[in-house]
């Protein structure tokens, strides 16, 4: 064991701050108090943390409470039996989580029961009221080697099954620092890997969003499958492996769905892709706008762009189902895209995703393969376009990025870079119509229902939604533009349904 070293600290000039408020709030109320976990190991390598663990001698569940009340902050109750509560400040330019924890005996006990070497690490919060200098840190485990060696390692072997959503929390921070699991540690999470069973959905989802932030999702995605996390995570994708597919694709249904990410990524300018990657960017969309959209937050913790990245891990998770063998020797997957969306909404209601995160993952899947049906010859109108964006709704741009990436995860070595070049134009030509033409997407209002009930006498119905639709389409076709166009274009309408 590693024992007691003294090194100097650097946190943000912010965080220190908000640790000496603190310190001296808890010195006053005599409690006894350390600085653990990942804000420790995060100063030590000089990486930004908003996260703050301390461990306090006390009852955290009072002492929490009342340094809330003293610094203008919520409180909010994390575990009731293990004692731990968290404390929320937010300021215009930061928002801060203390989590406070109580251990009973010696911190040293404490740091034993805590997951990886480079988070049993602690310093006496007393000492941060006088300098960030020569700071005694308590390191029992060797975590300071660990953490100048880049190593994940568990502190005890029990470490998964006292919470297993370590298991995940393993690969995340291997992922955020580049660290290397060590081979033990791995071992273990081989081992316990079915307890992931036991964690609650909004842990996982957590865990799982901050893997799919990352700029090499795709990898770690591939490494949690190694490791047999990933499909004791979303059992469904067990299904695919082995499933094989027409000619056209270069892998299984599975070995597809991570590529799909691992492409997907590439197209966010995020990873690389080993096959022409150079030809292939070369004349897919990209701009700063689009960087924008898909940095946009959707829920707390996920982005347009890392839920880009989730519907391209599930787009195809309905296809064993949903093959079929045809006479004439050709395969088919009919209705997969449709009862994969309903597959999708299951696992993601499982997890504790959002409405909002759901609906919107939903719908890629639903339509990933709607951006080549647009147009079977050139490109397609903005009669095909409107009704693309109408039923897509808020997921139109990123299912085209999906469909480029289902594209190039499809061929692989085996990309037809002239085909590719038509299905890039094509989704650059729906984008240049959705962000120059705002009128094909949402057509400025001409006529409503009221009109249609006063000038022509219908009633109201179906009808008068139906005509309503028929103008939009006819509007973002570019077929009219005045409310007189438009009168006359529904008398039409009408008088040849009379005729019929």
């Amino acid at each position: 064991m590693g024992g007691q070293k003294f090194l100097k600290l650097y946190p943000e000039p912010k965080i220190s701050q908000l640790l000496t408020k603190v310190s001296l709030f808890l010195t006053e109320q005599g409690v006894k108090s350390y600085l653990v976990g990942g804000l420790v190991r995060d100063a030590l390598l000089g990486r930004a943390t908003a996260d703050i663990d301390i461990a306090v001698a006390s009852d955290a569940l009072k002492i929490a409470p009342k340094l809330a009340a003293a610094l203008g902050g919520k409180y909010v109750l994390l575990d009731e039996i293990n004692r731990v509560g968290r404390v929320i400040l937010v300021t215009e330019a930061n928002r801060w989580e203390i989590d406070f924890s109580t251990f009973r005996d010696s911190i040293e006990q404490d740091l034993a029961q805590r997951d990886f070497t480079i988070d049993a690490m602690a310093i006496d919060l007393s000492q941060l009221t006088k300098c960030y200098t020569d700071l005694q840190l308590i390191d029992p485990f060797n975590g300071l080697g660990d953490l100048h060696q880049g190593v994940i390692r568990t502190v005890s072997e029990t470490a998964f099954q006292s919470d297993a959503a370590r298991l995940l929390r393993a690969v995340r921070l291997a992922a955020e620092l580049r660290f290397n699991i060590d081979a033990q540690t791995e071992s273990l999470i081989r081992r316990y890997c079915h307890l992931l069973t036991q964690v609650a959905g909004e842990r996982v989802r957590e865990e799982l969003l901050r893997l799919l932030v990352m700029p090499q999702a795709g990898q770690f995605l591939g490494y949690l499958d190694e490791l047999g996390l990933l499909t004791v995570m979303i059992p469904e994708l067990a299904q695919t492996k082995g499933v094989l597919q027409p000619k056209e694709h270069f892998w299984d249904v599975f070995d597809h769905s991570i590529k799909t990410v691992v492409a997907a990524c590439f197209l966010l300018r995020q990873e690389a892709w080993e096959y022409d990657s150079a030809d292939v960017l070369a004349v897919t969309p990209w701009s700063e706008v689009l960087a924008q959209h898909f940095a946009l937050e959707v829920s707390r913790g996920s982005t347009r762009g890392s839920l880009l990245k989730l519907a391209a891990l599930l787009h195809d998770i309905a296809k064993p189902q949903a093959k079929a063998i045809e006479a004439d020797g050709r395969m088919r997957f009919l209705g997969h895209a449709k009862e994969g969306a309903a597959m999708t909404v299951n696992i993601l209601e499982r997890l504790r995703f959002s409405g909002k995160e759901v609906k919107l993952v939903e719908n890629m899947v639903l339509y990933h393969l709607r951006p080549l049906q647009m147009s079977h010859a050139g490109l397609p109108t903005r009669r095909a376009i409107y009704r693309y964006f109408r039923d897509t709704g808020e997921a139109g741009i990123d299912i085209l990025f999906l469909s480029l990436a289902d594209h190039l995860a499809a061929r692989g070595p085996y990309l037809d870079l002239n085909q590719w070049q038509k299905h890039a134009q094509l989704a650059e030509h729906v984008l240049s119509q959705r962000f120059q033409e705002e009128s094909v997407v949402t057509p400025p209002k001409l006529i409503d229902g009221h009109d249609l009930i006063n000038i022509f006498g219908l009633s109201p119905g179906p009808k008068i939604g139906e005509l309503l639709e028929a103008v939009r389409e006819a509007q973002a076709a570019g077929e009219l533009a005045t409310r007189e166009e438009t009168l006359a274009y529904i008398r039409k309408q009408l008088v040849s349904e009379v005729r019929k």
